[in-house]
């Protein structure tokens, strides 16, 4: 691990752009395959009582748009967040590390950046599904409210020992390892409301206040 570590640190001073897209778009791969082996997608069958039959197999497409999009577009809109927590997100008569400015860019990434992220992620992976805009427009009105509530969950506490103990240029890395563990989860999702069986809600789900 620590040899990992090391390559990884050098590899982000020289080529800091490159090593997170690699690094991002292969943990999303990971955490799709996880999904797809885990929770196969199930065939349609309306001769079966159920109306389903055996898995559909693993789909490579499937794992392509996850890198792709963790490598070509979260790792950078990623990184920059990080940095501009880091260091424009704070009160100006606080030091930047007291407890307050901690608390602040925990907060604003929970309430700012993960609403608009949940929504984004579904968008382009439908679209890169090649369906209309439509379809993810229905699609993220079934799932954001559910998912947005489950991260709440999840990211708050993980955050506040990300941004307390972990230094800026390892935060994204950081968070990528507690996201094999997410990205399986959304990707388990998207598959989920992307079967062409399965019924989205129209009416749009309720906005926390």
């Amino acid at each position: 691990m620590s040899a990992f570590l090391n390559f990884y640190a050098t590899s982000l001073k020289k080529n800091p752009k490159t090593t997170n897209a690699i690094m991002t778009g292969s943990l999303f791969g990971l955490g799709d395959a996880i999904a797809q082996v885990s929770f196969p997608t199930q065939k349609a069958d309306p001769t079966k009582p159920n109306g389903k039959s055996d898995s559909r197999g693993y789909d490579i497409a499937r794992t392509v748009r996850a890198i792709t999009y963790g490598s070509l577009i979260f790792s950078f809109i990623g990184d920059k967040w990080f940095k501009t927590l880091n260091g424009k997100v704070k009160f100006a008569n606080k030091p930047a590390n007291h407890w307050s400015n901690l608390l602040l860019r925990v907060g604003t990434d929970q309430l700012l950046f993960a609403p608009a992220c949940i929504p984004f992620y579904f968008g382009v992976l439908t679209l890169m599904e090649g369906e209309s805009l439509q379809k993810a427009d229905q699609k993220i009105r079934a799932v954001w409210w559910d998912i947005l509530k489950t991260n709440w969950m999840v990211w708050p506490a993980f955050q506040l020992v990300n941004f307390s103990l972990v230094p800026l240029q390892h935060r994204l890395l950081a968070v990528n390892m507690l996201a094999i563990f997410w990205n399986t989860f959304l990707s388990f999702r998207n598959s989920e409301a992307s079967n062409k069986d399965h019924q989205l809600p129209v009416e749009y789900p309720p906005v926390p206040e």
